[in-house]
């Protein structure tokens, strides 16, 4: 390998001086790396080149004698040796470069000077040299040999890469993988290559090491180039993303912040753009919207009442009901908002939720009078949520109207103020809402204290009494600054849709508020509209706790239901009372709100016993009220009291079948959905949540459909010229109808079809295998369904 390397060094050595020569022009033109690092690799070629130039040259004029030849030799030896000692200190250059800029270092470390210094004696020692002979010499044949001396210039070329060396190891974090490798691959060649020299004498090794590792460190360079530019772009895309990001926040922001001070111009209406905007988003979340959509849908519904900024604040303030000017007023809301938001022409979207949120589906809205599909879909949607939260919220005229009021405005509304479809999604949004209220515990968020001065001033939210057995217990102590007046703590058993007293006429029928008595811990009731109370007071065996002269008297309370009737058992350390309550009938619910007189309640606690009521655990003290005396035929009568409490046998689904049977609504229904329903579902022993139950759907004859549960169910509703309106519907179910369902089955399809009073019903449900028996199954909510037949 030497051999072949001393045939054609001279060779080499021109073709690396070319090499570098080009690739310190290339480093002239390039733009992609910083100034001063491309200027100290420009300097590190141009050594490199000039370094075996002048090498070659000491080999092509040694032994020649003329004059050119004499001159040639002495200064390219000199050019040799004291190049050796400047690409030591270029590289150093390099080396610093690269630490403080792209490591981030201020300064480059100490050793690094030593380095520049060391370079520098090198330099000197060759100067030195020309004058002494302590490196090399040139004899009498105009030929080069090494002097006693020689091997001093080779410490500079070891020593400093080595200290180089030392700062790469240390700092190799603030240098990328390829950097790195470049920068191990340029110290440790020429090291290797200088050991190998003074062995090889005649060999410019190091020097074309030398120059060889510079043209890998151009090409390292520029491989570290295209790996910043590839990491600068993901941090450009990422930025990109990030500025996004921003700018949706910073719009998010303005506009909630916009929308909070139109909001504000109504005392009753903080919050209530952000609450559509998020119900909005959830109703086209739920109808399969991509998340862009959703996004649109969000903030179109977010700025829909942006129109109330050109509202006279007397008429947003208004407290009574709007006169028929002040209503031309505010039906120029959306006009206005659509002004606003038009010249936004990038989000045209925004513009059509504001100015037609509050046009009707069957085209009686403002302010075009559009109708069905001619409505923006967006603004069908804002028109649902919207509408949700504003029924849901308080008016400076009204409450907020209780939950199954508004899901039944909805069921009325569908199809004439309201889309249809969303308006279904809106109702299953609500139901699982709904769910999510049941599964927790009913008494949860009772507060913990009452204070309480006039009797009834003060009444704690309603505990809800079911089969499930609980235990309240609460300390009552009475005011001292009314010690002579009477003091005791008492109890209001009522029912209402927000589990809250009322005692004015308005309340009473918005919340269908029936109270069925009140009571006191020393026997005394009054009894309301529960049809019998029995009362048994004893004197109490409790001992006295030893903490009442302090905290107030102990009250404990046992409650429990089974169908139409309670049962209390009361006591306040003195008395023990039982008392048992006949409720109107089944279908009623029964809440427990605390009260007093000139006293603090406090320490509340409610708790489950873990008793579950049966029948036969309260003594019964008024007749069972049943509506299914009558008549049975194929099916055994039932009467469903609540929603879904009971359901008639299943009835396996021929090919062609129809069933009949007589409806009666319970008189003490109010709403729409109390009504019958049809039920489909599978089970090893044809009951409803018999072994290995599924359900596939339960849709209610007033045109609500069902949860498709597993199968792949398509529900359609319609109104005939038949149908009336909902209060007749509702008043003609509570006279009672007759009811015809047909069925038909074909393989793995089933259709029920039925009308009852205009409303006309097809539900189509496609199984995955055909050979399943599928049963359908009566129920309802507050309905008695007899002479059921089977046809």
């Amino acid at each position: 390998m030497l051999k072949f390397l001393a045939e054609h060094q001279l060779d080499a050595m021109q073709a690396l001086s070319g090499i570098c020569g080009a690739m310190a022009f290339l480093l002239v033109i390039t733009k992609a790396l910083t100034k001063k690092r491309r200027l100290v690799l420009i300097h590190m070629e141009l050594v490199a080149m000039f370094l075996l130039i002048f090498d070659r040259a000491a080999y092509v004029y040694s032994g020649h004698f003329s004059q050119t030849a004499y001159i040639m030799v002495r200064l390219s030896n000199f050019f040799v040796f004291f190049l050796t000692s400047e690409i030591v200190l270029a590289f150093n250059m390099y080396l610093s470069n690269l630490l403080t800029e792209e490591g981030g270092m201020e300064q480059p470390p100490k050793r690094l000077r030593v380095v520049y210094f060391l370079a520098a004696i090198g330099m000197i020692i060759v100067v030195v040299s020309q004058f002494t002979g302590l490196i090399y010499t040139i004899d009498e044949f105009n030929k080069y040999h090494r002097a006693p001396g020689f091997l001093v210039s080779y410490i500079i070329p070891i020593v400093g890469p080595i200290i180089q060396l030392s700062v790469i190891i240390q700092y190799r974090e603030r240098f990328s993988k390829i950097i790195y490798t470049s920068l191990w691959v340029y110290l440790l060649g020429p090291i290797i290559a200088a050991i190998i020299q003074i062995f090889a004498y005649g060999l410019s090794i190091t020097n074309m090491a030398m120059v060889l590792v510079s043209v890998f460190l151009y090409i390292f360079a520029y491989l570290d180039i295209n790996e910043s530019i590839k990491r600068a772009h993901e941090i450009e895309k990422h930025n990109l993303i990030e500025e996004q990001k921003s700018a949706k926040r910073l719009f998010n922001q303005t506009a909630t912040a916009f929308v909070t001070a139109i909001d504000a111009k109504d005392a009753y209406g903080k919050g209530h753009s952000v609450r559509v905007a998020n119900y909005a988003k959830k109703i086209a979340e739920e109808v399969g919207k991509s998340e862009e959509e959703c996004e649109e849908v969000y903030y179109a519904a977010l700025l829909h009442d942006v129109g109330t900024i050109g509202i006279p604040d007397s008429v947003i303030g208004k407290e009574e009901r709007l006169d028929e000017k002040e209503y031309e007023i505010v039906k120029t809301k959306p006009v206005i908002g659509g002004e606003i938001l038009s010249g936004i022409t990038e989000y045209p979207y925004l513009k059509m939720g504001a100015q037609y949120c509050q046009e009707r589906y069957d085209g009686t809205g403002y302010p075009d009078g559009l109708k069905g599909d001619e409505i923006p879909e967006v603004a069908r949607i804002i028109a649902v949520a919207d509408a949700y939260d504003t029924m849901m919220s308080k008016k400076s005229f009204r409450d907020p109207i209780p939950e199954p009021l508004v899901r039944e405005e909805f069921v009325k509304e569908s199809g004439v103020q309201f889309d249809p479809v969303f308006t279904e999604t809106m109702l299953k949004i609500m139901a699982v809402d709904e769910r999510a209220i049941e599964n927790r515990a009913p008494y949860e968020e009772i507060e913990k204290e009452l204070h309480c001065e006039q009797y009834r001033g003060s009444i704690l939210r309603g505990i809800p009494v079911s089969r499930d057995e609980i235990k309240i217990t609460f300390r009552a102590k009475p005011f001292e600054a009314s010690m002579d007046d009477f003091s005791a703590a008492s109890l209001i058993l009522f029912d209402s849709f927000d589990a809250r007293v009322h005692d004015n006429e308005k309340a009473i029928k918005s919340y269908r508020y029936l109270e069925y008595g009140e009571l006191w811990f020393d026997g005394h009731v009054i009894c309301t509209a529960a049809r019998n109370m029995k009362t048994v007071v004893e004197n109490s065996n409790r001992k006295k706790d030893a903490n009442e002269a302090d905290e107030g008297t102990l009250y404990e309370i046992v409650a429990g239901k089974y169908e139409d009737h309670l049962k209390l058992e009361m006591c306040d350390g003195n008395k023990q009372m039982s008392v048992i309550v006949a409720l109107v009938d089944s279908t009623k619910a029964a809440y427990i709100g605390l009260t007093g007189e000139h006293c603090h309640i406090t320490d509340i606690e409610v708790n489950p016993t873990g008793k579950v009521m049966e029948d036969g655990d309260i003594e019964r003290i008024s007749e069972e009220i049943s509506y299914i005396d009558r008549i049975e035929s194929d099916v055994p009568n039932i009467q469903v009291d609540r929603t879904r409490s009971g359901y008639t046998v299943g009835i396996p689904i021929r090919d062609r079948m129809r069933i009949i049977f007589h409806s009666l609504t319970l008189p003490g229904a109010n709403l729409v959905w109390h009504c019958p329903y049809i039920l489909f579902f599978t089970s090893d022993d044809g009951l409803v949540d018999g072994k290995n139950y599924h359900e596939y759907t339960c849709f209610k004859i007033n045109g609500e459909p069902g949860d498709d549960c597993g199968g792949n169910n398509h529900f359609v509703m319609k109104k005939g010229d038949e149908f009336e309106n909902w209060d007749e519907w509702l008043s003609k179910n509570k006279e009672g109808i007759e009811c015809e369902v047909k069925f038909t089955r074909k393989g793995n399809k089933i259709v029920a079809t039925t009308e009852n009073l205009g409303i006309h019903i097809q539900n189509s449900l496609t199984l995955e295998h055909d050979d399943k028996e599928i049963y359908v199954a009566l129920t309802g909510d507050q309905v008695a369904l007899t002479d059921i037949r089977i046809i």
